[in-house]
């Protein structure tokens, strides 16, 4: 059911940081999203060390967990059999990650870039292959996302398009594939490619929101501020988010972790997060 501001609110970091934020995320039972298993060197080294870590320091925490899935060097609708091959597996690898650590949901990073969105008439077939080679790529996956419980949420990149990766996720019909919106990339899309604001792509996921990245930006660049140091209009952000029914985990993204306190003192001001 929809919340009312102003919202509890959580943070996305790799395991190394988990013991400075530990009494903050356990206060609350946070949301949380660890990031240390997107990489390749880590999925294929030394992830079950640092999923015993996670483990060890999160022992009790009664919080919602969900982890950054893979994302460098490929996206998710390949027309290279190769590439999709070698996407598929890493997926398969973080839902063991996913296993490991009790994680219930995964970031996945979407197809769609702003050539797609001027380009896609120039085809009789519009997006149609977008489809097709991201069923191709993770329908075996989704499958067994299913079987353990876990919800892929397919984050904005460059979409500028609301509409698009949201009717991706829905050809799935899956409930463990669902969309996430990233605050700074839509405020980059706005501002470099006049998309939609930020509260729009809120709106626009509707219920099938299960997850957010609060970072803030320029309009400019991907910057992970802190909040509070760009200017993102954060009302509009958090009562859009707060109107749907669908609890999203709500996370902060920053590329200073040290910047959470201070973000969190912005949005507590505002009444808008706790």
């Amino acid at each position: 059911m929809p919340k009312s501001l102003p919202l509890t609110i959580g943070a996305a970091l790799p395991v190394h940081r988990l013991a400075d934020y530990r009494d903050w995320l356990f206060d609350r039972n946070r949301d949380l999203e660890l990031q240390s298993f997107h990489a390749a060197d880590v999925l294929e080294g030394n992830w079950r060390d640092l999923a015993d870590e996670a483990n060890e320091v999160l022992d009790g925490f009664q919080g919602r967990i969900g982890i950054h899935g893979p994302f460098w060097g490929f996206d998710i609708c390949s027309k290279d059999p190769a590439i999709r091959e070698v996407v598929t597996r890493r997926m398969m690898q973080c839902l063991d990650v996913c296993e490991a650590v009790n994680a219930r949901q995964m970031v996945i990073h979407s197809p769609y870039n702003p050539w797609m969105y001027t380009n896609a008439l120039n085809y009789d077939d519009g997006d149609a292959w977008v489809f097709e080679e991201t069923h191709n790529t993770l329908d075996s996956v989704v499958k067994r996302a299913e079987d353990l419980g876990v919800v892929l949420v397919i984050e904005n990149i460059g979409d500028v398009d609301i509409h698009a990766r949201i009717k991706l996720a829905e050809s799935f019909d899956s409930p463990s594939v669902q969309v996430s919106v990233d605050t700074g990339h839509a405020h980059l899309s706005h501002g470099s490619q006049r998309a939609h604001p930020v509260d729009y792509y809120i709106k626009a996921a509707g219920n099938m929101l299960r997850h957010v990245h609060v970072q803030d930006a320029d309009g400019w660049a991907d910057r992970h501020w802190a909040i509070g140091e760009g200017n993102i209009l954060w009302h509009s952000v958090f009562r859009a988010v707060a109107a749907l029914d669908s609890d999203p985990h709500v996370v902060l993204e920053l590329r200073d972790h040290d910047g959470i306190p201070a973000s969190m003192k912005f949005l507590e001001a505002a009444g808008l997060a706790q």
